[in-house]
């Protein structure tokens, strides 16, 4: 990119690449340099087949960027987070452990599970209803936390029900009014407004799953979304947003310099996510930001307080938004995207292993042109190599030092040496699996010498899927769909045996929900 060049001609030739750099139906964006808006364009279809065209003011699910709006209602409602604090403990009257507090809700160190990947081990089928009684029934029966609150991070989506449902008890009021009265009216977000139920919009706007070579299809989604991802907003709405940012950069008390302040974990070391923020860095600048997904629907936001920018994304397709920020971020600054390192031989420590912690799988593969591919987290990342024999991305590191190999993810306050999995196959544990915290079973099933594993529970019969061996007596229940925009993960299941060598157990997790155990009951 040529730095030279006029701020208009970047951002024109950048906004006219994002339509074929990431197709779908439409889009939106905007950037803005010290409040004035340099970008406000829209293109595409709202709605394909109503031939509802994508404009400034029309509605879009900003799905997971509504939590620093809830954030912001719990600052705004309270004197201090505390005050929710009986009232969160109240909504796990089972968690045999003490309750996480509402800050630790607000800086998803909560130590919960995440209830939509929780309902996939209650067999709830992809496109079934996810309301107001099934999400009331996943959260009321949690027992146990999968860590000491404040001691990780961890994103958990119904952190942030929680604090809309207590904040909403604590004032007395909806919390749809009190998204309008503290955020919405002060930043002058006209059109946003709480659309819970997530089968439509009430302008008609669809969003799609599918891909250009594919086609697209209308997305279906039956979870209603409250103060984790239930509003929807305009590209005018969210453009005010900034602008009230930029505006009240200065002062101190303002709402969003209340979110955007310094949080850590419970030892004193600096976190980079709070307050529905995740703190970042792009293009190596300090940026307070967030990214939202449902199935269909794609978003991004971020504001660099130095340099005075905001940009925003919105898809109605499932394109990388991020992605298409940071590109729109490059044109306005003037700079060139990091270039890919130079590639790197595939390293010696290529395989499958154990994270002690979690007890999760950590599989890793070349992903080609020097980088590989790691199976850990809510979704496999891609890692450069760096020419110290180390890999690593903006979220995660690994490297081998005494000891064997090592990972770290700094925004997770981890660091562990990762088990190697020895190899090895054994069908013997196919079987039945109770788990007592959830009520739910896994099944596992000897099909022909192929196992194949299935959960279900209270949200009904999960469909089989085929087991990857991932160790000796570990495996991997892969999870292709699920209630949100991706799955959780492939799901690890590690067995135990007694004694005599037979399976008696199970434990189950991935990243958004990990170390619950299962009895053999056959």
């Amino acid at each position: 990119m040529n730095s030279n060049a006029s701020l208009s001609g970047r951002l024109d030739l950048a906004v006219a690449a994002l339509a074929r750099a990431y197709p779908g139906p439409g889009g939106a964006c905007a950037v803005l340099r010290e409040g004035e808006v340099l970008v406000r364009h829209a293109w595409g279809w709202a709605n394909v087949e109503q031939r509802i065209r994508f404009t400034s003011k029309s509605l879009f699910r900003i799905c997971s960027i509504t939590k620093q709006f809830t954030c912001g209602v719990v600052l705004e409602s309270c004197a201090e987070p505390r005050e929710l604090d009986a009232a969160v403990s109240a909504l796990l009257p089972r968690l045999e452990a003490p309750a996480p507090t509402a800050l630790q809700l607000c800086h998803n160190q909560s130590g919960l599970r995440d209830y939509w990947a929780v309902a996939m081990l209650h067999g709830s089928p992809a496109e079934a209803p996810f309301g107001e009684r099934e999400a009331q029934r996943v959260i009321s029966g949690t027992r146990s936390l999968q860590f000491r609150p404040g001691t990780r991070y961890s994103y958990v989506n119904q952190n942030f029900r929680i604090l809309a449902d207590v904040v909403q008890a604590h004032t007395g009021r909806r919390f749809e009014d009190l998204l309008r009265r503290c955020l919405f009216d002060p930043a002058g977000m006209a059109d946003a407004r709480l659309v819970a139920n997530t089968c439509a919009m009430p302008d008609a706007t669809e969003g799609y799953e599918g891909t250009q070579l594919a086609g697209f299809r209308p997305a279906i989604n039956r979870v209603v979304w409250t103060g984790d991802a239930g509003i929807a907003a305009s590209l005018d709405d969210l453009i005010a947003w900034e602008r009230s940012i930029d505006a009240s950069r200065g002062d101190a008390g303002s709402i969003y310099a209340r979110l955007a302040a310094p949080v850590s974990f419970a030892d004193g070391t600096a976190a980079t996510y709070g307050f529905g923020l995740s703190r970042q860095r792009e293009l190596g600048r300090v940026a307070t930001g967030h990214g939202g997904a449902l199935r269909g629907w794609r978003s991004h936001r971020f504001y660099l307080p130095a340099e005075r920018v905001s940009v925003v994304v919105l898809f109605n397709h499932l394109s990388d938004a991020h992605a298409a920020a940071v590109d729109l971020l490059a044109a306005a600054l003037g700079v060139e995207r990091p270039a890919p390192t130079e590639p790197q031989m595939p390293p010696p420590w290529l395989g499958a292993y154990l994270e002690p912690e979690t007890e999760l799988s950590a599989r890793i593969d070349s992903a080609g042109e020097g980088r590989v591919r790691l199976r850990y987290g809510h979704a496999a990342e891609r890692l450069d190599l760096q020419l110290d024999g180390s890999a690593s991305s903006a979220a995660t590191r690994l490297w081998q030092a005494d000891g064997g190999l090592w990972m770290e993810r700094r925004g997770e306050h981890q660091r562990s040496l990762l088990q190697p999995c020895l190899g090895g196959l054994r069908l013997d544990v196919a079987g039945r699996y109770h788990c007592a915290e959830l009520d739910a079973e896994l099944t596992v099933v000897d099909a022909g010498g192929v196992l194949y594993g299935a959960f279900s529970g209270c949200l009904g019969p999960g469909r089989m899927e085929l087991l990857d061996p991932v160790g000796l007596d570990v495996w991997a229940l892969p999870c292709p769909r699920a209630l949100d925009h991706t799955p959780p993960g492939d799901w690890t299941l590690r067995f135990r045996r007694n004694a005599g060598g037979r399976a008696t157990s199970a434990l189950v997790g991935c990243w958004l929900a990990r170390g619950l155990p299962y009895e053999r009951l056959d």
